[in-house]
């Protein structure tokens, strides 16, 4: 680690504990005094704190301004999920803050955002050209690179669920979290203009094909999703990216175009599942499917 990076990383640590104290109050000053800076970030709620610090040094608000550092910042509060931190870093490409105007990463964060619940992004998705190829900053793309980094959903809805069902479908639970955070920012009623519906979008044909009864049953979505994503893994041999791929597209689309499917709609779903999910490949079952199987037809074709 370089002297900026470690001053960067107790500034945070000591920024965090600071803001904590003033928080809770004197009496949580005995409470953590003994403990490490990573229990400490933990307590002290990690994402909000550091996109606080970021827009400090974004606005030079106590702090002299300093884009790198929070970009630097945002990007580490990115990494914990926080959707406020997608949507302020698409701000600073849109607007040029301390990097050149890219619409494409903009849009890219901001339709992350909005998937992830952020009002105010998906208002801005209407200011930029969403038809552009899908690019990430390069501190996420690095992220995405390294195939060790994983999401804590542990907080999030549902998680217990995924959490238990998981085995039972040989399924990462992180695989899985990613898809629901995606495909339906973990609203069990949502319904997608193509009649996609519930935590895990199923289209009415794919819950037939895995005896779905009721799509706006969380469980029983859950557990469609989650024996469709097998078979799609068991289908592509283990291959993530093409399992996602063909679970926008539908595995026929995959088959066709021997990759991903060039639909702007499905690039930009592989490069947000990769932002939650790094990992490229997965353990999988081959005996729940065979090449001869039934492909379905893609929804675009």
């Amino acid at each position: 680690m370089n002297r900026p990076d470690m001053y960067l990383k107790r500034s945070i640590q000591s920024l965090i504990l600071v803001c904590y104290l003033l928080i809770s109050g004197p009496a949580a000053a005995g409470t953590f005094a003994a403990d490490s800076p990573q229990d400490l970030q933990n307590a002290a709620d990690d994402a909000r704190m550091l996109v606080a610090l970021a827009k400090q040094y974004e606005h030079g608000e106590g702090l002299p301004r300093d884009y790198s550092k929070a970009i630097e910042l945002y990007c580490q509060a990115i990494s914990l999920g926080y959707s406020e931190a997608l949507y302020a870093l698409g701000w600073m490409h849109a607007n040029a803050r301390g990097v050149p105007r890219n619409d494409a990463i903009a849009a890219q964060l901001f339709s992350m955002a909005a998937d992830l619940g952020h009002a105010h992004a998906y208002k801005m998705m209407r200011f930029l050209d969403s038809s552009t190829e899908p690019a990430l900053p390069e501190c996420m793309q690095s992220v995405a690179d390294n195939e060790n980094f994983d999401i804590d959903y542990s907080g999030k809805p549902y998680f217990d669920i995924v959490q238990e069902l998981a085995p039972q479908y040989s399924l990462d639970p992180a695989l899985v979290m990613a898809i629901i955070t995606v495909e339906s920012a973990f609203n069990a009623q949502a319904v997608s203009h193509k009649n996609a519906q519930g935590l895990m979008q199923l289209i009415p044909e794919t819950a037939e094909r895995f005896n779905v009864k009721n799509t706006f049953d969380a469980v029983e979505n859950i557990k469609g999703g989650m024996a469709y994503l097998r078979w799609l893994l068991a289908f592509f041999k283990g291959d993530v990216i093409l399992a996602i791929a063909a679970y926008n597209a539908g595995e026929g689309a995959v088959e066709r175009h021997k990759g991903i499917p060039p639909y702007t709609e499905t690039k930009n779903y592989v490069k947000k599942i990769q932002a939650q999910y790094a990992r490229t490949t997965h353990p999988y079952q081959p005996e729940f499917v065979h090449r001869h199987a039934m492909i379905a037809l893609s929804e675009y074709e």
